[in-house]
């Protein structure tokens, strides 16, 4: 995996995929590609032309040559599974004779199987990669057609892919497949193109076609069509994207993180927007599909994500339960998959995910629907996968989200989350008067993440002292706990300081252990009924010469710095408190030299397993 850009028309190609690839460096990478066609001549087939490079875009920009042109074609980031980062591991991959190129996302399970008998057959392979294997398949394939040739060579594939394929005996085609990892068509003005994420075509086109599972589409310049991998024709409506290419800049920040951290005011508002219905003290969430009847049959709910999307479902699991007097708890959705869950048709399921792609959440669903299960979707992008796949759901409206670590989008989420809360309490036993003031919290949230965002030097400061340490312990107490949580994995993400979270009552089991002056501790300390308990916590810290950092609603006397945040309702704070520890990973890693936006090892969507 990571990004596929392609292109057909009349335009010079080259120059509009490595603008392409610029546009997906975010979802990161290690190295990067391109395939173009050469006309075909009389009595001459056409040719491929490749250059790859180990490293960013800018590499491979520099080793395209001056004269190459062409006016079909494709190009890939990469982000290694099968073998390391070089040249060689690069995509586009080609056959023995260099007609055949491809790009691929995702992963083959069974590629070593299907190596070895290639390999046998007199294959000699350059890579370490599985997509490999399917060039030589697809080249091997004795059809007639492009079309035909991959559907044979798909026919011996195990696992996942999105994959954009050129042949240089089919010069006037793109042919794309797509079984988990995300293809997205752009249709243009006698020019088509094709991606694994809109943010590559905004800039071009607004009418996309999303493909589904098991299914392909063959591009040409003035037209495309559609299809199963069995050959069968399927109908394709494009849909206009409602973001726009500047969505995609920085707008004057040094990095998307700091640009998207500073939208969260505005992110929330838009959440909010056109749904508050004060005449009822509820909301208005018509994309749920669930009527009044339905809503109160729900027995239990179960929020299923991954990384930051899971801890968004254990704060909306919370407000659920406190709210609505739902039974509610959130899991890892790679965990749940492989449990052999117990699937309850009197309980909700919600899956959770950013993209709509992650494929270990769009596989749990995928799973749920074959059972039976009713499935929500609380995602950011519209017509993904999981957002189709659902049986309704919300949008979070945060806008694009660049930075591989995610900020706005999870407090979005938790809105999101705090918005279905409130629905599903007013369906049931949640009184007027505490519908109203939900309402009245949630109205206040864009101003008071101002004032947090407005302290930013403040936190600075405070991450600059921070920054030298090796490792650190963050706690929280019932909604603390998510918030502490998110604020670790942030932290770990981007600065790669070891950082730990665990409930504020688990500290006398075992993690006081660690307690020294060299481990500093990141406590969230909200003024509820449980703010005496979480003072015993700093109380039993400070008793062992521990270092505290408190995220507070006023001054902590034991804790030697505290960041303090605007007061809400208690079941809406965890939203809030959250921020200013997104602004200390930031500045922690800025301090340390780090490259905030794309974070080693990590990529944006995770559409492999």
């Amino acid at each position: 995996m990571c990004g596929i850009v392609g292109y057909i028309g009349k335009r010079d190609v080259a120059p509009l995929l490595l603008e392409g690839l610029q546009r997906l460096e975010y979802r990161g990478y290690d190295s990067a590609g391109i395939a173009i066609t050469g006309k075909a001549a009389a009595g001459r087939p056409g040719a491929l032309k490749t250059v790859k490079a180990k490293g960013r875009v800018r590499d491979l920009e520099a080793r395209v040559p001056k004269r190459f042109a062409g006016t079909t074609g494709i190009a890939h980031t990469r982000w290694a599974t099968h073998g390391a980062p070089s040249d060689e591991n690069a995509h586009p991959h080609l056959d023995a004779e260099g007609k055949v190129a491809v790009v691929h996302n995702g992963i083959i399970d069974n590629a070593s199987e299907l190596r070895a008998k290639l390999t046998a057959d007199g294959v000699a392979f350059l890579s370490e990669t599985d997509t490999e294997v399917l060039v030589h398949l697809i080249a091997r394939a004795q059809a007639e057609t492009l079309e035909e040739k991959v559907r044979e060579a798909l026919k011996s594939v195990e696992g996942t892919y999105g994959i954009a394929v050129l042949h240089a005996d089919f010069t006037d085609r793109i042919v794309v497949a797509r079984n988990g990892s995300p293809v997205v068509l752009g249709i243009g003005e006698k020019e088509m193109f094709v991606a694994s994420d809109v943010a590559a075509l905004v800039a071009h086109t607004r009418q996309i076609v999303t493909l589904d599972d098991g299914e392909m589409a063959t591009l040409k310049a003035d037209d495309f069509r559609t299809y199963t991998t069995e050959g069968s024709s399927t109908t394709a409506t494009p849909t206009t994207v409602e973001w726009e290419a500047e969505s995609y800049d920085m707008g004057g920040h040094d990095t998307y993180m700091h640009k998207e951290i500073s939208e969260q005011a505005e992110a929330v508002d838009r959440v909010l927007r056109g749904r508050i219905d004060d005449r009822f003290s509820t909301v208005h969430l018509g994309g749920l599909n669930l009527d009044a009847r339905e809503a109160r049959g729900v027995r239990r709910i179960k929020i299923l994500g991954c990384g930051t999307s899971y801890h968004a479902g254990m704060i909306g699991a919370g407000l659920i339960e406190e709210l609505a007097r739902i039974p509610a708890d959130a899991e890892p959705a790679s965990e749940f998959r492989y449990r052999n869950p117990v699937v309850d048709p009197d309980t909700l399921y919600v899956a959770v995910s950013q993209s709509g792609e992650t494929y270990d959440v769009l596989a749990a669903v995928q799973e749920l629907k074959r059972k039976g299960a009713r499935v929500l979707g609380v995602v950011n992008v519209v017509g993904s996968a999981i957002a189709r796949e659902a049986d309704g759901g919300m949008y979070v409206h945060a806008g694009p989200e660049v930075c591989v670590v995610s900020t706005k989008c999870f407090t979005n989420t938790v809105v999101a989350f705090a918005l279905l809360a409130l629905h599903l309490g007013r369906i049931r036993d949640l009184s007027v008067a505490d519908g109203k003031r939900i309402i009245e919290g949630l109205r206040r949230l864009p101003g008071q993440i101002g004032e947090i965002l407005a302290a930013e030097d403040e936190i600075k400061k405070l991450a600059e002292e921070y920054a030298g340490a090796q490792s650190m312990m963050f706690i929280g107490r019932v909604r603390g706990y998510p918030v502490a949580l998110e604020a670790s994995l942030k932290l770990k993400e981007i600065s790669y300081i070891h950082a730990e979270a665990y409930p504020a009552s688990e500290l006398k089991h075992g993690p006081l252990a660690l307690i020294e002056p060299a481990l500093p501790t990141v406590a969230i300390v909200p003024d509820d009924d449980l703010l005496e308990k979480n003072r015993a916590a700093l109380e039993e810290i400070k008793a062992r010469s521990g270092r505290i950092l408190a995220v507070a609603h006023r001054e902590q006397e034991k804790a030697d710095h505290t960041v303090v945040v605007p007061k809400n309702e208690n079941e809406l704070d965890p939203i809030l408190m959250g921020i200013p520890l997104q602004l200390l990973a930031y500045h922690t890693a800025l301090a340390m030299g780090r490259d905030i936006d794309k974070p080693r090892n990590l990529a944006k969507s995770v559409t492999v397993e």
